[in-house]
């Protein structure tokens, strides 16, 4: 998936031909934010494997284009989150149904009407496995580990994992930025300080 994503963004640079010149720097500027805007929301949905289209994106431009690639990364990831809080919980319990999860149906329809902390404290009250709970109670530690773990677009990617996380209404806003800000650094950084290439 990433040599042929790395392949493909390779030809979109080599077709655009892309040389700044004083003639056509604003063209080249609107191509960069045009680009970024369909990042962005590219990844913000379910099923679509960011990481693979980044560090392709990246092994293409360069570790020149490693701060934008950083930054549009966070945005996508919390937009999906924040769309995720306010899609109507209902929704994702009509969807269990439909794909005949029925224990899973149910337990959605027993925590849609709590608070955030009150979904946390349920599903914590000692009924859980073991690695369940461990995982709630270190939530965010496993969300970065789900939104960097190489083919998460099995289990919905990047934008999935993170618009579930915000359907779920355990996960502070705030809590969840900086979470999203550490899990996607490592690689950018690495390409901006260090210089490393693909």
């Amino acid at each position: 998936m990433i040599i042929i994503a790395t392949w493909g963004a390779h030809e979109i640079r080599d077709a655009l031909n892309l040389q700044i010149r004083p003639d056509n720097e604003q063209q080249v500027h609107w191509a960069i934010m045009l680009g970024s805007v369909a990042y962005i929301g590219l990844l913000a949905l379910p099923f679509v494997p960011g990481a693979e289209i980044g560090i392709a994106m990246l092994a293409a431009f360069g570790p020149s284009i490693a701060p934008l690639i950083y930054i549009a990364t966070v945005a996508s990831m919390m937009l999906a989150f924040t769309i995720g809080r306010f899609l109507p919980i209902g929704a994702l319990e009509r969807l269990l149904s439909l794909l005949h999860m029925t224990r899973a149906a149910a337990l959605v329809a027993r925590v849609a009407p709590l608070s955030g902390e009150a979904r946390l404290a349920m599903l914590l009250d000692g009924h859980s496995k073991r690695a369940v709970s461990l995982g709630l109670r270190y939530r965010y530690i496993a969300l970065a580990l789900a939104v960097n773990t190489p083919g998460n677009s099995l289990i919905g990617g990047g934008g999935g994992i993170m618009m579930i996380a915000g359907l779920s209404g355990i996960f502070s806003p705030v809590a969840t930025f900086l979470t999203i800000i550490l899990a996607v650094s490592p690689v950018p950084l690495a390409m901006i300080f260090l210089g490393l290439r693909f």
